[in-house]
């Protein structure tokens, strides 16, 4: 879509007007706002064509216009300029992330709460795709009779556990050769490359019976499999439902409802990080209105960057807004945050 400089301006000023003020904006306030050196009535004609573009939009109750999903998309791919943080700004949102915390979850979730408390937005990550990571140690405890715990640690510095059901009858001993001869053969493989087979037969070493064997290598290989399930941490939800954009009691109900769903939340989070790939765009995603295939986010704008523990594992961290977003600002909240990840995130490794 090509614009000429006066529409790329009047595009410009209609979105930062009604960012600001959540009011549709009409020629006259434009004229007083940004001193353009023309009529009401050449800039009516400009608006009109920007209407008949698809870029901006007549909501029903009012004489001005406002961006429509297609315009807050021209404007963030060729209009905006991004917005550095000032020096406090940068020094709020550090304080707020507490470095002595000594798990990346923890680490993680107090990201998350920086970001939104930073944007006045919910904000959201999804904790590292463990895939790639491999295994460094696994332990099987005994609980009690019939309950053990798998504790797994990974080379992304993460550490995983689960409780499982075991065999009465098994003794600490043969748990131990079990577990002992499980975590020797499987030290160094991706996760991905752990299978059940590989499981049976690194227990197969040991001198137990076959049926306990079998039990307890399912378990183990159910617990390795578990760690690399993503997990969704959420923040301010509460922040988003006092904007103006969220006044409907329907529309709230219809993004709270969505939010809830962490599995689904996780699952388009990575189809869109999987775009991101094959686009190859190292900075951001951003999806505006009708982009998001979300029912319930249909009115919101989803702004994510990817964070990094090693070279092979990330997840993501990044903000859900209304469309009517300041964009310039947020943006750089997000990558500030996610910088401040990355860097924390050393300590792990």
């Amino acid at each position: 879509m090509q614009l000429d400089m006066r529409k790329k301006e009047v595009l410009q000023a209609i979105v930062d007007d009604y960012v600001s003020t959540n009011e549709p904006v009409g020629s006259k306030s434009l004229i007083e706002r940004h001193n353009f050196a023309v009529s009401s009535a050449t800039l009516r004609n400009e608006m009109a064509e920007l209407e008949h573009m698809g870029l901006i939009e007549k909501p029903h109750t009012s004489a001005g216009r406002i961006p429509s999903d297609k315009g807050y998309r021209e404007y963030v791919n060729s209009l905006m300029i991004v917005e550095e943080l000032s020096p406090k700004e940068q020094l709020e949102i550090e304080r707020r992330i507490d470095s002595s915390v000594d798990e990346v979850t923890d680490l993680i979730k107090n990201a998350t709460a920086s970001l939104s408390e930073a944007t006045g937005l919910v904000s959201l990550a999804v904790s590292p795709r463990l895939k790639k990571s491999y295994l460094k140690q696994l332990k099987i405890l005994m609980i009690e009779p019939g309950k053990a715990l798998v504790v797994m640690v990974l080379s992304a510095g993460v550490v995983k556990d689960k409780v499982v059901r075991i065999p009465n009858y098994i003794n600490d001993a043969q748990m131990m050769r079990i577990s002992g001869a499980i975590e020797k053969c499987l030290t160094g493989k991706p996760l991905d490359e752990i299978t059940l087979v590989t499981v049976e037969t690194a227990a197969k070493a040991t001198e137990v019976p076959e049926p306990l064997l079998k039990q307890i290598s399912y378990e183990a290989y159910s617990a390795i499999k578990q760690a690399d399930e993503l997990n969704v941490y959420l923040d301010g939800e509460h922040r988003i439902l006092e904007l103006p954009d969220f006044n409907s009691l329907g529309r709230a109900r219809d993004l709270i409802g969505t939010l809830s769903n962490s599995g689904m939340v996780a699952g388009y989070v990575n189809e869109i990080e999987s775009a991101r790939e094959e686009e190859n765009n190292d900075s951001f995603m951003i999806r505006i209105g009708q982009e998001i295939t979300l029912e319930g986010l249909e009115d919101c704008s989803f702004i994510t960057a990817t964070y990094n523990l090693t070279d092979s594992v990330s997840g993501n961290i990044g903000v859900i807004g209304p469309t009517r977003m300041l964009y310039s600002k947020v943006i750089s909240q997000v990558d500030f945050v996610k910088k401040k990840l990355n860097k924390e995130m050393q300590r792990f490794i």
